[in-house]
């Protein structure tokens, strides 16, 4: 009999067989992980999430220009598509490249219009020298991700806006705002959200009413108004460093109640646990029961929540920030950059300056998804 239709002993384990003995064998997390990728949206939608904040890390280096870089000569012109061929005498060939305009102005309205002019041609190219920045504040380079292949030469991707600023770069030096607003403000809701909820389903009678008394009227107020309210308590002579800090805060105040009614609940089924009587019994304090003990147990849990609540943070501080109530210029956030499109005049005349609000989108969802999965990665032992 030849080797290739050679039968496996009778006594071989099946494939079935080896894979129940690895899910046996297998802890917590390699379940978990297992059943999060087959979940194929939520495995994209944390690639999207990943490259985002990769964008919000290394900001300098993915956009052309600085945040603030303008040129009054380019007010207000339309996004320029990429050509990847040129055509010459000898033939078309491979050359990455953008077409320069010329301005029209209508003689009866004075408006200004910009008309593609094939005979100028701006190179553009991958890995760019530009302008210099300190990444990190460790070093010097001009290294750009993409941008014009000769420096000075005007290539805006997305447009630019009244002041002729780059929509593209300011763009990405929105999403490390608003990125980071959303990752700090859960940061702090997880911490309050979990401790307070912690001790709540944990000690029970009067600490747990007043808690939840206390969830109540903090769900009962109405949003906005309160944002509006303490965003007025912020000085405006304080930086924009302090201010984004105190709009992070304030977000934080807000979005704690829901993650802690979750902890709550969860706490006070695990608290007949077997283990935690018997870490009772042993003398352990009871504060170390909860951090210790009954926390953990719920880790992936309030990794889903935490990745639910992102998103919410995010659509915060853009309203706040739309509103003019959140954060305010020089700091750039996807909501201070939408300001700029907020009346029709503006829509109508240059509506690429709402694409900051197609990052919003695109966060946003990439967020929802990701946290849907890991909701149900979160209990391996479900169908």
């Amino acid at each position: 009999m030849s080797q290739a239709h050679a039968k496996l002993p009778e006594d071989a384990p099946s494939a079935d067989a080896r894979g129940e003995a690895r899910v046996v064998v297998a802890n917590q997390w390699q379940l978990i992980w297992w059943k999060f990728r087959k979940h194929r949206l939520a495995m994209f939608a944390g690639a999207v999430t990943i490259f985002l904040y990769a964008v919000a890390v290394f900001a300098e280096f993915f956009a052309p220009y600085a945040a603030g870089t303008y040129s009054a000569a380019h007010i207000f012109i339309p996004p320029q598509s990429i050509k990847l061929i040129q055509q010459t005498e000898a033939g078309p060939r491979f050359y990455p490249h953008i077409n320069g305009f010329k301005v029209q102005v209508d003689p009866e309205s004075y408006k200004r219009t910009y008309v593609i002019d094939e005979s100028i041609i701006y190179p553009v190219g991958l890995f760019v020298r530009g302008e210099e920045y300190e990444l990190w504040g460790l070093f010097t380079t001009d290294l750009h991700l993409i941008g014009a292949a000769r420096f000075g030469d005007p290539v805006y991707l997305l447009g630019t806006d009244r002041l002729g600023r780059d929509v593209l770069s300011r763009t990405i030096y929105g999403t490390r705002v608003s990125m980071s607003v959303g990752l700090v403000g859960v940061g702090l809701s997880l911490l309050l959200g979990v401790i307070l909820g912690g001790i709540s389903g944990y000690y029970g009678g009067m600490i747990d009413n007043l808690i939840q008394r206390t969830i109540e009227i903090l769900r009962s107020l109405p949003t906005i108004p309160l944002w509006m309210g303490l965003s007025a308590a912020i000085p405006l002579t304080w930086p924009p460093v302090r201010v984004y800090f105190a709009i992070t805060v304030l977000l934080s105040l807000i979005g704690w109640t829901t993650l802690a009614r979750e902890v709550r609940g969860r706490f006070l089924s695990l608290k007949t646990e077997d283990f935690v009587i018997a870490a009772r019994l042993d003398g352990v304090r009871e504060m170390q029961i909860i951090v210790r003990h009954m926390a953990p147990s719920m880790t992936s849990h309030i990794i889903a929540s935490v990745t639910l609540a992102i998103p919410g943070m995010i659509l915060a501080e853009t309203a706040l920030s739309f509103l003019g109530i959140g954060l305010r210029p020089p700091v750039v956030s996807w909501g201070v950059l939408l300001q700029e499109a907020q009346n029709v005049r503006s829509i109508a005349t240059a509506p690429w300056l709402l694409f900051p609000g197609v990052a919003v989108v695109t966060a946003v969802l990439a967020m929802n998804f990701l946290g849907d999965g890991l909701r149900d990665a979160a209990d391996p032992y479900q169908a």
